[in-house]
């Protein structure tokens, strides 16, 4: 049975004007659509409704909880080149507390999709709020892109994004928490 994706991937090279069939470039296209569907664009599966409903009742009174340095990966939706990077990821319990893994699905739910590094905090942060009922959200993301790296100039720069949602819009004494050195 063909695969669209890799077909494309195959025109794509041709594109290029390289031969798919080359030594080099045989399986690359089944490669890429491999890849593509099981890492880069795997996030489109994911329901970050469902990810936060495994939750973690009785527990007593946590006042905050940071997940720092969570892998992840994304890509850019402008040029289709891929970022690296790391989520922290925090939140003011309300009623309930979700597991520290939950929270890694979490990143990579929003990050496996075309998307760009801003909207990624803004989502976890929102999930967080909506599907959690925290009473506060926050996402911070230190990532690598190659659309600024490919160029000569611009090699190792890093970009840095954040959102707040909730009581952590305004309580700086836990927003510096979560980029402080350990």
């Amino acid at each position: 049975m063909a695969d669209p994706l890799a077909d494309a991937v195959r025109e794509l090279l041709r594109a290029c004007g390289l031969d798919p069939e080359h030594s080099d470039l045989v399986g690359t296209p089944d490669r890429v659509a491999r890849l593509w569907a099981t890492q880069v664009l795997s996030g489109y599966d994911a329901d970050p409704a469902e990810i936060l409903s495994d939750l973690i009742d009785d527990e007593g009174d946590t006042e905050f909880v940071v997940v720092r340095d969570i892998p992840c990966h994304g890509m850019c939706p402008h040029h289709l080149m891929p970022w690296v990077g790391a989520a922290t990821v925090a939140y003011l319990p309300g009623a309930a507390l979700v597991g520290f893994g939950r929270l890694n699905d979490l990143v990579h739910c929003f990050t496996r999709r075309l998307t760009l590094q801003e909207r990624v905090c803004n989502d976890i942060a929102d999930a967080l709020m909506e599907h959690l009922g925290a009473r506060g959200a926050a996402c911070v993301i230190t990532g690598q892109h190659n659309c600024l790296n490919v160029p000569d100039d611009k090699h190792g720069t890093r970009v840095v994004t954040a959102s707040y949602r909730g009581e952590l819009k305004t309580r700086i004494d836990l927003q510096t928490q979560l980029t402080a050195p350990l």
